[in-house]
């Protein structure tokens, strides 16, 4: 009888073991990976360009820009980045898009610096014929992202029929993330400047121009994958989007025809990547092709969307207590990191077990 129940319990013990094995090689696994965007608010060099307007941002400039604080705004600007999306995946974006940098050589200073140095990012860049010499650009991972295609397309406004309006292009690159094709689109629309109402036209054409490229795309691969982030100046609710774009914020209601833009919900509840005259705006956004809504995650698919507004990123104190801690405020200089807050997605697909 003894011998017999341990036998049973031995036997027991066995299965048990086997099944706890099983349920946990069941258990699904998937790769994760961050999709970033973040206005850099006015990176600029030193050197005085003589074919743009920023001489503010030069020693002798109103802002007194000298060398120490173009390092401070690195660094500030990299520890940030490399910090986006970390406490799900332990390491930075492995796609950023950026606004408001003035060339290719502060983007490399940028990546060269300590947070970034061993990321192993690469840099795609064109000049924009913006009158403050300030363009958008795409950082990658090159481990995780191999760029095929890329071209910058230009955004035509006139004031009238004698008068060019010049502003940033809008940036397309499209390559393998993990040997899955994938697109973004890198963007930064025209201001409010003169008033939201006034401006108004800028960001319909902008908005027409973005869908026009997404549009080329698809004609040439109708299931083709397009991530479209930036600071466009607008709401996710505004005409642009809703009616240019017709993107949708609801997941139940998205197709693979439909864009789907998941900062529209973050702009419902209240959340904003950044604030005027105590008003929060959600002006950075990223969104995409409704084929990145896949509830089978069997590729690359949506999975959240997030601000990033981490406490050391907020004025704590003073007329803009609350607000996102910029390099200047008031016409003095703060120290802080930029007027936006970053925005970011996580994409994500299963692992073979």
């Amino acid at each position: 009888m003894n011998i017999n129940s341990k036998c049973i319990g031995f036997f027991l013990i066995i299965y048990l073991c086997t099944k706890v094995t099983l349920i946990a090689q069941s258990k699904q696994r998937y790769q994760i990976r961050t999709i970033a965007f973040y206005n850099l608010e006015n990176l600029f060099d030193t050197i005085n360009n003589p074919n743009t307007f920023d001489d503010d941002r030069t020693p002798l400039g109103k802002d007194k820009w000298t060398s120490d604080k173009y390092m401070a705004k690195l660094k500030n600007m990299s520890t940030t980045l490399a910090k986006i999306g970390s406490s799900v995946t332990n390491s930075s974006p492995d796609i950023i898009g950026v606004c408001e940098v003035e060339n290719d050589t502060v983007l490399t200073d940028l990546i060269q610096q300590p947070a970034l140095i061993n990321k192993g990012y690469g840099v795609i860049h064109y000049n924009s014929p913006d009158e403050r010499g300030i363009d958008v650009a795409l950082l990658y991972k090159k481990q995780a992202f191999i760029p095929t295609s890329f071209k910058s397309h230009r955004l035509l406004l006139f004031k009238d029929s004698n008068y060019r309006d010049y502003t940033r292009d809008q940036l397309i690159v499209g390559g393998l993330l993990d040997n899955e094709e994938i697109y973004f689109i890198v963007n930064h629309w025209p201001s409010r400047s003169g008033g939201e109402a006034r401006s108004r036209p800028n960001r319909i054409a902008a908005a027409i121009l973005n869908k026009r490229i997404i549009d080329s795309v698809k004609r040439v691969n109708i299931n083709a994958k397009i991530i479209s982030m930036g600071d466009f100046n607008d709401d996710p609710t505004n005409k642009s989007f809703k009616k240019v774009l017709q993107t949708e914020g609801r997941l139940k209601k998205v197709s693979d025809s439909i864009l789907f833009n998941p900062m529209d919900e973050l702009y419902r509840k209240g959340e904003g990547s950044l604030a005027y005259r105590d008003k929060w705006n959600v002006f950075d956004q990223i969104f995409f092709t409704g084929n990145l809504v896949n509830k089978q995650k069997d590729s690359y698919s949506f999975w959240k969307a997030y601000i990033y507004n981490a406490p050391y990123l907020i004025t704590s104190k003073g007329r803009y207590k609350g607000y996102p801690k910029r390099t200047y405020s008031g016409g003095s200089y703060t120290g802080g990191y930029s007027d936006h807050f970053p925005v970011y997605i996580y994409l994500i697909r299963k692992e073979d077990n």
